[in-house]
């Protein structure tokens, strides 16, 4: 019984030697028909990499050829299908380079595309690959409008954007997290700077409402009033952009608080429905309120005076 053991296993040893004998015999031969019907025969059977494998040796064999097109797509479409888009995306370059009236030409176009936007990586990580993705996107947009993978084109564009929106977005959030208000505006500030039509927008400006009432809030007596009415045209900002947010009773009761701070009333429903004129005219009463009661006096930091307007900045 053990005897018969051994002898199966050696059996199945050998046939796998002459198997890898065989493809590398094919591998290595001049024939250039034998090899052509074995890289499709390996192609139609799932074995991508030896497909790949096997185009890119006959594509030697078949340059200058009318074959040669066929190979060189195939090979292409083999690693695409293993999965190596990194060099499936350099033969299909290649390729469009090469033939640019192929009947292969038009999907060797997109099909790069398709592997620079598998190439990207998520949002946590570097996005040079995501610049470099919708780059080559935007253009294929621009130059072939009526190619049949336009809807595709566009859906790859949203998500990369997305993805750029969001590394974006928890950049800036970081330091939220870190209980750093001051950096936090302006990190999220700088973002809408950026792109205003980022898509986490009313976070954004959440954020930085809460930023700045926070900031306000742990800042020192002295600094307390003019850093609240940077919250209440945060504050206002919000509520005139997204008046029903999610994110309005949060904002409302901040703004309750910061009134008290001001030395105001609790914040009635008529507050809530003010318009950009009534919002600055409160403002305005606001700041010269502010001054009355400090008129005289004059705050010194670092040798120069500090304004409340410097936080924006």
């Amino acid at each position: 019984m053990k005897l018969r053991n051994i002898c199966i296993a050696l059996v199945f040893v050998l046939s796998m030697a002459s198997c890898k004998s065989q493809y590398e015999i094919l591998l290595n031969s001049n024939d250039s028909d034998l090899k052509y019907e074995a890289a499709f025969d390996y192609y139609n059977r799932g074995k991508f990499s030896k497909a790949a494998a096997l185009f890119e040796s006959l594509s030697v064999l078949t340059n200058g050829t009318e074959r040669d097109d066929t190979v060189r797509y195939y090979w292409g479409l083999s690693n695409y299908k293993f999965k190596d888009y990194y060099t499936a995306e350099t033969n299909f370059e290649k390729f469009v380079e090469s033939y640019p009236r192929s009947p292969f030409t038009s999907e060797a176009r997109f099909l790069r595309l398709d592997c620079l936007y598998r190439q990207t990586l998520r949002y946590e990580l570097d996005q040079t690959p995501t610049y470099k993705a919708i780059s080559s996107i935007s253009e294929y947009i621009l130059e072939y409008p009526s190619s049949t993978h336009m809807g595709e084109c566009r859906d790859m564009l949203v998500e990369l954007n997305g993805r750029l929106d969001r590394k974006a977005y928890e950049g800036a959030r970081l330091y939220y997290k870190m209980e750093d208000y001051l950096a936090s505006r302006v990190a999220f500030g700088n973002v809408l700077k950026e792109d205003a039509e980022n898509i986490y927008r009313e976070d954004i400006l959440y954020y930085i409402a809460m930023s700045s009432y926070k900031y306000a809030h742990l800042s020192v007596p002295a600094k307390q009033k003019e850093r609240y009415l940077t919250f209440v045209d945060d504050y206002y900002n919000f509520i005139g952009e997204l008046p029903d947010s999610d994110y309005r009773k949060e904002l409302d009761a901040a703004y309750h608080k910061a009134q008290k701070a001001l030395g105001k009333q609790g914040m009635d429903t008529a507050d809530s429905e003010k318009s950009e004129r009534d919002f600055a005219k409160e403002r305005r009463k606001l700041v010269k309120e502010a001054r009355k009661s400090e008129k005289n006096e004059t705050l010194f930091e670092s040798g120069g005076i500090i304004n409340w307007r410097d936080f924006l900045l």
